[in-house]
């Protein structure tokens, strides 16, 4: 269950962000948490924060991810990374408006530009396809709830194939498949035949090559 605190900066977040789809309410799980969606102009630029609190929250920092049609794929992930070390840097207690208003007073442009040559060359990364197999999937929505937050957070494609043999197809950056690949190995992401939570130990990677061309990122199933 939602800490209070939680539910409470929920309420806060709704009113303080009321223009028109600035704020949205994307999910909330008894399982997972909430996750809220903040769209905010931030040097001039039109950039959407998901942040994904945990049931533990605000005892450890919220998830974020970060999209925007003004900047590079590798330009999110490095102010991502900044507002996650900034939430990390914060006391235990309800901090998202907090780290939006620490990113509207960074200037995001200057900020990415001592990474420049960085993101040049992550830019110039080729997209890749991996076929993963899994063994079985007992709790479906847990499953892919995990699936569809990690590509958000990864900025993949990812789509869940259920059959005789179970299928997820992964595109994107190789590395962030990989990252992917290591939360599936190390994370509770399913429940046993007793109904305790255990980790996926019986993935097998079948594929994994360079994509024909890029593609939406996202989650279908």
């Amino acid at each position: 269950m939602m800490s209070e605190a939680a539910l409470e900066e929920l309420s806060v977040l709704s009113s303080i962000y009321c223009g028109e789809g600035e704020f949205r309410l994307i999910q909330q799980s008894a399982q997972d948490g909430l996750v809220v969606q903040i769209n905010s102009t931030v040097g001039g630029l039109d950039v959407s924060l998901l942040f994904n609190l945990h049931l533990r929250y605000p005892s450890c920092p919220p998830d974020v991810s970060v999209s925007s049609t003004g900047l590079s794929r590798s330009q999110c992930r490095v102010i991502r990374q900044k507002l996650l070390d900034q939430a990390a840097a914060l006391p235990p207690e309800p901090m998202v408006h907090q780290l939006v208003e620490w990113l509207q007073g960074v200037e995001v442009a200057e900020d990415c530009r001592g990474g420049e040559e960085e993101v040049r060359e992550s830019d110039k990364e080729e997209e890749w396809t991996a076929v993963l197999s899994l063994d079985h999937i007992r709790s479906q929505s847990r499953y892919t709830g995990l699936l569809e937050r990690w590509s958000r957070q990864l900025q993949l494609t990812v789509r869940l194939l259920l059959g005789p043999r179970i299928l997820v197809i992964l595109q994107g950056a190789r590395a962030n498949i990989k990252e992917f690949c290591r939360l599936l190995k190390t994370a509770k992401v399913d429940v046993d035949s007793s109904g305790k939570k255990c980790k996926e130990r019986m993935m097998k990677v079948l594929i994994e090559s360079p994509c024909p061309s890029s593609c939406e990122h996202g989650y279908g199933s």
